[in-house]
This record gives C-alpha cells, structure tokens and sequence, in this order.
C-alpha cells in the first residue's frame, strides 16, 4: 500500500498524539489540527486519503467541517463522537461523512476500519481487468475512477454512496434488504443498524435521481429493502 495521507481532527491532544503514533507505526503520514477552522483550511490545502473527525471541536462544529469539506472533496470521513447518542452519528452520515467511531475507542478498531475503507475505495489496480463502466438511460458509473455522471455531468458520491450505487447497478432488478446492504457494503462488523443504510440511499437518490421521491434509478420495495431499476 502506498503511503496514505491522514488528517486527525481533534482537540483533545492526548488522543490526537495516540492516534498520530499508532498510524505512524503503519507507516501513514499524519496531520493534525486542534480546531474546525484550522482542520478546513487543511482539508483545502492538501489532499489527504481519510480524515478523522471528532464531533465536538472549537471554532466550527465536526458536523459543519464535515458539511463544507463535502462541498469540494470526496475524501472518507470518519466522525468521532464522545457521545453514545444515536442521533449525533445520524447526523454525521447526513453530512456526508462515511463512518463513525464511538469513544473511548481501541486504535486496533480505528486501524481497521481505516484500512477497511481504503480496501473498498482503491482502484484494482493489479486485476488486469479492463476500466469498468455501467450505464443506464442517462447514469453512467465508471468503477475504475470511482466516478458517477448524470447526463455528462458529474455527480459528487461519497465512498459508500458509491459503493451502494455500484452494488445495486451489477446487480440490477435484484431487491436487497437494508440488513443485506449494511453487511455487504459497510461490513458484518458495523456498530450502525439500517438507518445508516436509509440515509445514505436518501441522499443518493437527492444526488442521482431530478425528483428523488419518483425515482427512475434506485427502488423501493416495500417491506423488503432497495433495487437498482435498469433503464
């Protein structure tokens, strides 16, 4: 794996040092920034692989940070939360973030969810496999360049916006359950429940669909779950 560029977000500087060290060890190089303001500026400057998020910061909110950053980057957010309150990591996922950590975490789970993230993301560059692309009516998917058009234009998807877009296209017309979707797509260890899979397919049709609530692409069927309608 090539050298991977981190930014951590906290004001806690203990914690920061911790998570800073551990990475380091991985051989991941690390930035980190103590306040909102400071962690936006960072994020504008630089191009970084994951961004590690705490909720509660100085200056702007990790929710405000996360919703600017999403305005011209697609880069993984991990939200980091102190609270056990469902409603703070809903919040995070409509932002924009892609994952949520619970404090007081292990680094062991920090590491692999990271890593997790970067796995599904990466294009398969030693397959061989030619560039991939799905089209349907005026969706085009490129899975090689993880990019999503609409009529030409491109569309800016989160890393599991994508990921649920792209499953759901492979497999057209085939219904998969919210359960289904949280294992596939965010993994059989996932803290989240299905919710986490009802927003993100919110905001997925908001970003794909001209009237999200008569879809042309993503479906639902009701009291089972989602699919991918081809046109």
């Amino acid at each position: 794996m090539a050298e991977k560029r981190v930014l951590i977000v906290d004001d806690e500087k203990l914690i920061v040092k911790g998570i800073r060290f551990s990475l380091e060890q991985d051989d991941m190089q690390v930035d980190c920034a103590y306040d909102g303001e400071e962690a936006l500026a960072m994020a504008q400057e630089k191009q970084y692989d994951i961004i590690l998020l705490d909720v509660m910061l100085p200056k702007l909110s990790g929710f405000e940070v996360c919703q600017q950053i999403r305005e011209f980057s697609n880069v993984p957010i991990v939200m980091l939360t102190a609270k056990g309150d469902d409603m703070d990591k809903i919040l995070g996922l409509e932002y924009g973030a892609d994952d949520y950590i619970t404090k007081p975490f292990n680094i062991l789970e920090v590491k692999a969810r990271i890593k997790a993230i970067w796995r599904r993301i990466d294009p398969r560059k030693s397959s061989g496999e030619p560039v991939k692309v799905i089209e349907s009516g005026g969706l085009k998917l490129d899975c090689e360049g993880r990019r999503a058009y609409i009529e030409g234009q491109e569309v800016g998807l989160t890393a599991k916006e994508f990921e649920v877009l792209e499953l759901l296209m492979l497999n057209p017309n085939k219904v998969y359950s919210r359960e289904g979707l949280l294992k596939l797509v965010w993994g059989a260890d996932y803290p989240g429940d299905v919710r986490t899979v009802d927003v993100h397919i919110r905001r997925l049709r908001e970003k794909i669909e001209a009237n999200p609530s008569e879809p042309k692409y993503v479906h639902t069927k009701w009291g089972v779950g989602y699919y991918f309608l081809n046109s």
